[in-house]
């Protein structure tokens, strides 16, 4: 079988990929991303505890992934409006990084790999806005898919 985008039919027109004949099946895609801090900067969030003058950062950073993995469909064009059954986001510090890793499952005709996907971008942009006033210096990489399953393709890194 040939690779061919998914969202451009044989004459070159954008469409939205018809999932109606797709059996309804558990869905679960996890992602994951890095946000880097000067070591000065990392050093001084720790003794706060995540603790910003905005609030609590992980807290925060974590509803507004969530908030983003469900409005998913509403930022990138072709994505299908999809009712999640669960999101979970976590964030570990490593070294002078936090690791953010997400879970998203539902129960659809489609995949949730843009919505972890857009759950850790979010995640990551919002804390860099969190400390953004500490350093501009901070680095969000890696953001990439590491496992999906249950469509027509299982993938893991």
């Amino acid at each position: 079988m040939e690779n061919k985008l998914s969202h451009i039919d044989e004459s070159g027109k954008t469409i939205m990929v018809d999932v109606s004949k797709k059996q309804v099946v558990t869905r679960v895609a996890k992602t994951s991303g890095r946000i880097t801090f000067p070591k000065k900067i990392f050093e001084k969030l720790m003794k706060q505890n995540f603790l910003s003058s905005k609030g609590n950062i992980f807290q925060t950073a974590i509803i507004a992934g969530i908030q983003a993995a469900k409005k998913t469909a509403d930022l990138i064009p072709l994505c299908h409006p999809l009712a999640l059954s669960k999101v979970d986001i976590d964030i570990k510090p490593e070294k002078k990084s936090l690791k953010i890793v997400c879970e998203v499952i539902c129960n659809g005709r489609t995949g949730v790999e843009m919505e972890a996907l857009t759950a850790v971008s979010v995640t990551a942009l919002t804390i860099y806005d969190m400390c953004k006033a500490l350093s501009q210096d901070i680095i969000i990489s890696g953001i990439q898919l590491e496992e999906k399953n249950g469509g027509k393709t299982d993938f893991k890194r």
